[in-house]
């Protein structure tokens, strides 16, 4: 699904929780991550592919890189009780490997 809202300040702000480099390209990853994840929603921003987990719980920014792609995966603080960080966290080793 391809929205166009923006996720909120703080959320972009938040510092990672994840951030690694992956081998597979940013849209064999999110479209992995929606698979896995059913309330994932996707948008492109200039260049990043943005990955929104929940109601703007997470963030996981794909950008491209030489050799695949850049991860990077922020907290909101609010919990919308949906997806708990070790479950996240098995979905980003599943879809970047």
């Amino acid at each position: 699904m391809w929205i166009d809202e923006r996720p909120g300040p703080e959320l972009c702000a938040s510092k990672p929780v994840i951030h690694i480099s992956s081998a597979r390209t940013a849209s064999d990853i999110s479209s992995c991550l929606q698979r896995m994840i059913p309330s994932a929603q996707t948008v492109r921003d200039q260049g990043n592919t943005e990955v929104r987990v929940g109601s703007n719980t997470w963030l996981v920014t794909l950008t491209p890189s030489a050799y695949g792609s850049i991860v990077k995966v922020q907290q909101s603080s609010s919990d919308d009780g949906g997806v708990q960080e070790p479950e996240l966290r098995f979905d980003i080793a599943r879809c970047t490997t």
